[in-house]
């Protein structure tokens, strides 16, 4: 069945262009003129509660070297969800002894580099394997 056309409004020619009203009636809201959420849709915020542990303190991270890169003796270690990935470089530069002019290169299960900004709370949330972030580190770029 099919549904009927919309209607014609009267004195519609096709031929003749749109007025500068109904040009702007048809173009959408600026950014300045939307609506802005003063709070989130119950669901969206519901979800939001639900990814985050915010009860989190420490988490546990391991460190896997790749390459040439030494062994540490302690490759497993806490530290508090609320520092920096940075952290956990610094970290990882003292235990292996690097000298200013010397890189250590860090990656997330292998895969990628994250920003030293980055929460390590947040990393362990969203990439951990059984519990723990695994941070692979070598003293040359590896990994593409």
């Amino acid at each position: 069945m099919a549904t009927p056309a919309p209607p014609v409004p009267p004195g519609y020619d096709p031929s003749t262009p749109p007025s500068d009203e109904e040009k702007e009636a048809e173009m959408p809201l600026t950014m300045a003129a939307s609506v802005v959420l003063d709070a989130l849709p119950r669901d969206a915020a519901a979800a939001l509660e639900g990814a985050v542990d915010t009860t989190l303190e420490k988490v546990t991270v391991r460190l896997q070297p790749v390459g040439s890169a030494p062994i540490l003796r302690q490759r497993v270690f806490k530290i508090a969800a609320s520092k920096k990935f940075e952290t956990v470089i610094r970290s990882l530069r003292k235990k292996l002894s690097l000298k200013e002019s010397e890189s250590v290169f860090c990656y997330v299960n292998s895969v990628f580099s994250p920003s030293p900004e980055e929460g390590v709370g947040n990393l362990w949330n969203c990439f951990k394997v059984k519990d723990e972030l695994v941070v692979c580190y070598s003293v040359a770029p590896a990994f593409g």
